[in-house]
């Protein structure tokens, strides 16, 4: 593909975030948007430079000018409307959480292989250059004893929540909540660094509408335990350590910046930093840009098989178990 002609499908902070670095990536250009409201949909096109707006998806999705779709809507329509890009032959990169449901994961990904489309979860961890950092040195700290993830942003949409609002991120009927928000970075880098677990559980801290807005998730594997804590009700700071019998491994800026990777060993400490922009989207930007241009399609489907759905069947089981059900749940 010579150049990637951009839909946008939503208009949220982490659009705006993702066409920020689209604008510095070479090789694609934003041609459409498609917002449920027409005044939202022409600020966000005046801003970036599309050509049209759309308020009907169908009519969105007919355009012929627009090759990929990026979904960055709430959780709970993600499937649908990824689904619907497919089946309208486009190629798609779909915001985390990818699907609220393992089995809706598997039959986007045969969908997407059946029809030979670009299909993706939008997480920027394994495009960070100290991601494969992080793995090459893992197994200097011997046998894993104990993972500690911990992700806190407190929310402004939180303060919202308590005057009575319910923004769309506190939303369970639309599949919101801090487990499928900023939790699930951690449950995310887990699965890609250690594969699926044993066993998943979550512990939630949960709002009167039923939301949870802070929460630990407990991943078991052989030989050890992933503590995985989140909080968009808090305020503190985000890491992410692994410990071994022979040295640790830590994660500056959690699971989902992996601004630094510190390895604690007793031969001595190493500090390792390949990402001098501390925007994280636009490493994930620039590679994704990269591979659809290539027209590989491969390794999109292997992210997909190895780390989203794993990472997704361990957060459905772990919120069904704890009570968390969102509408269309078995």
């Amino acid at each position: 593909m010579k150049e990637i002609r951009l839909g946008t499908v939503g208009s949220g902070v982490i659009v705006r975030s993702i066409l920020d670095c689209v604008q510095q990536t070479e090789g694609v250009h934003l041609e459409a948007v498609y917002s449920r409201t027409e005044d939202t949909g022409r600020r966000l096109a005046a801003d970036y430079g599309a050509a049209r707006v759309y308020t009907d998806m169908e009519a969105f999705l007919a355009d012929s000018e627009v090759d990929v779709v990026y979904i960055a809507t709430p959780n709970l329509l993600h499937y649908e409307q990824v689904k619907g890009a497919l089946l309208a032959g486009k190629h798609v990169i779909c915001e985390k959480p990818f699907c609220t449901r393992v089995d809706q994961a598997r039959e986007l990904l045969e969908l997407a292989m059946e029809r030979r489309l670009f299909l993706i979860e939008a997480v920027p961890t394994p495009f960070l250059p100290n991601f494969p950092v992080l793995k090459e040195h893992l197994p200097k700290v011997g046998p894993v004893k104990l993972v500690l993830g911990n992700y806190t942003q407190y929310s402004a949409r939180y303060d919202r929540l308590l005057a009575g609002e319910t923004p769309n991120i506190f939303n369970p009927q639309l599949a919101g909540g801090c487990l499928m928000d900023i939790n699930y970075y951690n449950v995310y880098l887990t699965a890609a660094l250690f594969g699926p677990p044993d066993r998943a559980e979550y512990y939630p801290n949960r709002f009167a509408n039923g939301v949870d807005t802070s929460g630990v998730m407990v991943l078991s594997y052989p030989g050890f335990t992933a503590s995985l804590a989140g909080a968009k009700d808090a305020r503190g700071a985000s890491f992410y350590h692994i410990q071994g019998e022979r040295g640790s491994l830590r994660v500056r800026d959690g699971s989902n910046g992996l601004a630094e990777i510190q390895v604690v060993t007793e031969a001595g400490e190493e500090t390792y930093n390949l990402q001098p922009d501390p925007n994280r989207w636009l490493y994930e930007v620039r590679a994704v840009t990269g591979l659809i241009r290539s027209g590989d399609c491969d390794t999109a489907y292997s992210l997909l098989r190895d780390i989203t759905l794993p990472a997704v069947e361990a957060v459905e089981g772990a919120r069904t178990r704890a009570g968390l059900r969102f509408p269309g749940d078995p």
